[in-house]
């Protein structure tokens, strides 16, 4: 059996009438009766009563019908849905991001992507910079939201934003009532930085700003993310260096303040291998840049 003469049969018991079907379908009356024919040898019933002058099915033709309904639906939909895969209207969207991305980047980035893209499924993972340049070369995500520089090769950047360095201090700490802060100000304090281990740029990075200010910061307790490292600020384990955005707070927990300084920024960045052909980052960055 062919979709075809399944289309042809449905046509005719929609319309009620062999001419008619033939026009809606842009064929001649007697192809479409062969069709019919050809269909009833392959099923090896007859579907149609023909001992009646009115058009009418047998028992086993309803029964075939519902089924056949059921299959050019089906295969319609098949139809569509590739076509909606091709556009980049549907299929998967796997997403990287940096933490920090959270408070900004992220849902800048899938809010509108979101509305105007409803049906595509969207995978989100953190990730550090060092694994989201792997898993981009390895065609294990399509987009990463990070901060340069990426060692993997072949990748197309687009630089979100420029995001400042941050003194994050105790609500109660004998810095929080100024306006901005000096890193010479806080040699003397503990501190609470992201671990190198997870992301040695950012780590070295602003050991070097203490350094160039005068001092190596005592590192009392490192973490993986920006909320263990704020939530540790607030219980006054020591103060941090985060790069902005940062978690929304209440003051008398934890302060952020400028820094005196015009140190360099950091950029916040959405990155993709160019070798990607899916149709769905094509949307999305059609989409939001």
């Amino acid at each position: 059996m062919e979709l075809r003469q399944a289309r042809a049969f449905v046509t005719i018991v929609d319309e009620g009438h062999v001419g008619r079907a033939a026009e809606r379908l842009h064929v001649t009356q007697p192809t479409l009766s062969r069709q019919v024919a050809a269909l009833e040898r392959a099923v090896g019933v007859p579907l149609f009563d023909r001992s009646r002058r009115s058009l009418a099915l047998t028992h086993a033709g309803e029964v075939f019908a519902a089924g056949a309904r059921d299959l050019v639906r089906r295969a319609d939909g098949v139809v569509a849905a590739t076509r909606r895969a091709h556009r980049g209207e549907l299929g998967v969207l796997r997403i990287g991001f940096v933490q920090s991305a959270t408070f900004e980047a992220l849902p800048g980035l899938l809010g509108p992507f979101r509305a105007a893209w409803p049906s595509v499924r969207i995978e989100v993972t953190a990730m550090t910079t060092l694994r989201q340049s792997a898993a981009l070369a390895d065609d294990a995500l399509d987009v990463g939201l990070l901060r340069p520089p990426v060692s993997a090769p072949d990748m197309e950047t687009r630089t979100l934003s420029h995001d400042p360095l941050l003194v994050a201090l105790p609500g109660g700490h004998r810095l929080a009532s100024r306006r901005r802060v000096s890193l010479a100000d806080l040699a003397d304090e503990p501190f609470v930085l992201y671990g190198r281990e997870s992301g040695p740029a950012v780590h070295d990075r602003i050991v070097g700003f203490c350094r160039d200010a005068g001092f190596t910061p005592r590192i009392v307790q490192e973490a993986v993310d920006v909320q263990t490292i704020v939530a540790l600020v607030a219980a006054n384990v020591g103060v941090s260096l985060l790069i902005a955005p940062t978690p929304r707070t209440d003051e008398s927990a934890v302060v952020y303040r400028p820094l005196a300084e015009d140190l360099p920024t950091w950029e916040m960045a959405l990155v993709w291998s160019r070798d990607n052909r899916s149709p769905v980052l094509t949307r999305l960055l059609e989409t939001v840049l």
